[in-house]
């Protein structure tokens, strides 16, 4: 095919007028020409929005095409009117379809003109909602600009209590070329069948469709060494691979992930998939506490350890694969093995599921609905069916892919929305309708795919309250956030399954600077309201701050203290979580990433850096992870092993005052279950003094046949925990001092402290990555961190923050 390029952009009115190159999106390309102010900067978001509010054409010229007759579109991303020559040739709603249009009718002999023409996307969902009989509630508090719901495009694009609402447009995919009559192949259906346990032996089914291909016609097919010869019939040509002794592919964190490599050909045509083999069940049995939710992977359970992804950036001509696979190294860094691809952003590109299968980042897949309710009228339906087929077509044979899910939340706003609580047998009926059209369009391309009804979810045909029900299905719990209830009510809940859960935080210093003028880094001033989308966000932060920690006298240290509390929420809700291992298999956080910079959930700052969250998630999602699960009648040490063998843990336990004296309390050895969370000791209320917290260790090595083999990262490690809010511990000043080598670019900083430092940070005046961070220091003992620069940018200047310097005194 060819890629038509070098395109020419320009509004209704005849003002603007610009060259961009596919893929693309209005907003960006307007700001990169110099036509529009950075919107991520200060307060400028309004600025931009006049861009949406207009029509636009995108048009090229070709030469004449020869055979090439057939325009294959792919991420048209609005309401596009299609023309070829001035002839209407498609009309194109959907920016999650792949388009394809005959041009032959149309076509002239010499040059071709080819517009596509942008309606404005904030009219046109207007235009919609006033043509449905009855009104279809969008959720008023995310959508800053009314009526996605009656859109197929990223329902982000006109906000979220976390998104700028730009409204963007364009093509995120390419424009191309194509010669209706050669042959190639059109949907490639993989099915694996995995044998009995004993022999570990798995068939892989290949059936190609392909097109303008005669009966009889050969397609050779080449994987795992091995060819096999198949016959074209009716369109459809299959074959069989029986693989003896298969590598299997594993989550990160379970074993390896190897990939195979099919080929298939007929003629020219030429196709390849990578294949992981893996056979990944989603487990639901009732039980005595309800009904489970939990993932089986080739055989062994597996607890999901992950977060939720948005769009790793609000305007998707801004998103990379570089910056992609870095958010995503990010994860598997910190331990995850499962990411949530939510419903209320897009379908991401075939190099992104690549890039989970090589990461060993199982997916659960939303298909693109959130938050919203939606038209049921058969229009909007079979565009929908054709959508989910095309997608399931797509992605199905990825070995990450681990579970379509219907949608995000919509279940709770039949409950939320006035007009569906008003009639909630008519809205019910169309959510329905919406979500038996996905469960067939599933079932239609992969029968074996793994369906989840909607998220969160007590199971299919069931509509009651899954945030606050935890006996069976996956859970959204909010409570602690939205209600501003203590880190310690998510020790009340005993869910099956977390899928979202989250604490809000500033981001790093190092953002701020870039995108927030110095007269504006106070948290209540407009500019910083403009980058807090939720409403009493900023509100519940503080809130908080003020139960847990005494009120710091300065921004940064009020920015660094909203990361500290931020981190702590998560770490008290995965820990009680882990530690139900075997009655609750996954938490995944929202979220790991951010689409803009601004105050939000997220663990990764735009642009990529790790936030406190984010390094603190790398110490509580590690695979042998020790925790304090305080209770009546005093605090319980348990261990949980993630990996499939056991291991041998050494646990030491002190209490430290906050002079940094040690007080030993316990010193334990245990051989850990493989795959399980289990009690070490309990300490009775009193155990600690006025001043005192506990400090604990632990060391492990593998047991029975792998003894002395090489333990993963993250089985040795340590941690602290305090039973009090951290302000009635009356701090000293640890007086860190410190010392900077630089080694082929990388800055190792050793620290020091003369009393008990808590959630020492290191910063930089610049893009990197620090290799830990929100540490303790006791007196006496060295601490290394290392600093690795985005680019080489000569020396940094690093700042350093700790808990006393934050809400006592002042950072060095």
């Amino acid at each position: 095919m060819t890629v038509l390029d070098n395109w020419q952009l320009r509004d209704e009115t005849g003002a603007w007028s610009l060259d961009v190159r596919c893929p693309f999106d209005a907003v960006s390309a307007l700001v990169a020409a110099g036509h529009c102010p950075e919107p991520y900067d200060g307060a400028n978001e309004a600025a931009v929005r006049w861009v949406a509010e207009r029509d636009w054409t995108l048009s090229c010229e070709i030469a004449d095409p020869g055979g090439a007759t057939e325009l294959v579109l792919t991420g048209l991303d609005g309401m596009v009117d299609v023309l070829v020559n001035g002839c209407h040739v498609l009309r194109a709603d959907n920016a999650f379809r792949i388009w394809t249009v005959d041009m032959r009718d149309a076509l002239q002999p010499g040059r071709n003109r080819i517009e596509l023409c942008f309606r404005s996307v904030v009219k046109a969902a207007g235009e919609r909602q006033a043509a449905q009989p009855v009104y279809i509630p969008y959720h008023e508090g995310n959508c800053q600009i009314p009526n996605i719901n009656m859109l197929r495009k990223q329902q982000c694009d006109f906000g979220w209590d976390w998104n700028i609402a730009l409204t963007p447009f364009g093509v995120s995919g390419q424009v191309q070329l194509r010669d209706p009559d050669a042959v190639r192949f059109e949907h490639i259906g993989l099915r694996q069948e995995h044998h009995d346990i004993e022999t570990e032996s798995v068939s892989l089914h290949v059936r190609a469709e392909l097109a303008n291909v005669a009966d009889g016609a050969a397609v050779t097919l080449h994987f795992a060494d091995r060819q096999r010869d198949a016959t074209v019939h009716d369109g459809v040509a299959e074959a069989t691979f029986f693989i003896e002794v298969p590598q299997f592919w594993w989550p990160a964190g379970q074993g390896a992930q190897p990939l195979y490599d099919l080929e298939l050909s007929c003629g020219t045509a030429i196709a390849h998939r990578q294949i992981g083999l893996r056979r990944i069940e989603h487990i639901c049995r009732p039980d005595d506490h309800g009904a489970g939710f939990k993932f089986r992977v080739n055989g062994r359970d597996v607890f999901a350890k992950g977060a939720n992804w948005i769009p790793a950036d609000a305007l998707h001509g801004r998103i990379d694969r570089t910056a992609v696979r870095d958010l995503l190294q990010s994860a598997v860094d910190a331990h995850m093995n499962m990411i949530r691809v939510w419903g209320g952003g897009r379908y991401e590109p075939d190099w992104f599921y690549d890039l989970c299968d090589e990461l060993g980042l199982m997916v659960w897949q939303d298909f693109m609905f959130a938050c919203n309710l939606y038209p049921a009228d058969l229009a909007f339906l079979d565009n929908v069916a054709q959508e989910a087929r095309e997608q399931v077509s797509r992605l199905h044979h990825h070995a990450c892919l681990a579970l379509w899910c219907g949608d995000n939340e919509i279940l709770g706003m039949l409950r939320e929305f006035p007009e569906a609580r008003a009639n909630r047998d008519l809205y019910l009926v169309m959510y329905d309708r919406l979500n038996q059209t996905l469960e067939r369009a599933l079932r239609a391309v992969d029968p074996s795919a793994n369906w989840w009804p909607s998220s969160p979810s007590l199971g299919p045909l069931n509509y009651g309250d899954a945030w606050h029900e935890d006996s069976s299905g996956d859970m959204h719990i909010w409570t602690v956030w939205h209600e501003n209830k203590p880190f310690s009510d998510y020790r009340e809940m005993a869910p099956r399954f977390v899928s979202e859960f989250g604490f809000q935080s500033y981001p790093s210093m190092e953002v701020i600077r870039r995108h927030i003028a110095p007269e504006d880094r106070n948290m209540s001033s407009p500019v910083m309201d403009a980058h807090q989308k939720d409403p009493g966000g900023n509100e519940r932060i503080v809130a908080t701050m003020m139960r847990e920690f005494r009120l710091p006298g300065r921004f940064e240290d009020l920015v660094y203290l909203s990361q500290v509390q931020q981190g702590l929420a998560i770490k008290t809700a995965v820990s009680a979580w882990r530690a139900l291992k075997g009655q609750c298999w996954g938490t995944l956080y929202w979220q790991l990433n951010d689409t803009w910079p601004c105050a939000s959930w997220s663990s990764l700052n735009h642009g990529g850096s790790w936030k406190l969250l984010h390094h603190m998630a790398q110490k509580f999602y590690a695979p042998v992870f020790v925790t304090v699960a305080p209770d009546g009648f005093g605090d319980k040490f348990m261990i949980i092993n993630d990996l499939p063998d056991y291991v041998n843990v050494s646990v030491q336990v002190a209490a430290v005052n906050m002079q940094g004296q040690m007080r030993p309390l316990a010193d334990v050895q245990v051989s850990a279950w493989p795959s399980r969370a289990l009690d070490l000791f309990e300490l009775p209320h009193g155990t600690l003094e006025k001043d005192e917290i506990f400090v604990y260790t632990w060391q492990a090595d593998q047991d029975g046949e792998k003894a002395g083999s090489p333990v993963p990262a993250g089985c040795a490690g340590g941690d602290f925990f305090a039973p009090k809010p951290w302000k009635e511990y009356d701090l000293l000043d640890p007086e860190i001092s410190f010392n900077i080598l630089e080694k082929d670019g990388v800055f190792e900083v050793v620290l020091e402290a003369s009393a008990l430092a808590l959630f020492v940070t290191l910063e930089a005046d610049q893009p990197g990555r620090f290799s830990g961070n929100a540490i303790m220091l006791l007196p006496g003992s060295l601490a290394t961190l290392t600093f690795t620069p985005q680019t080489a940018r000569g020396t940094p200047t690093f700042t350093i923050r700790n808990l006393f310097s934050a809400t006592y005194g002042d950072a060095q």
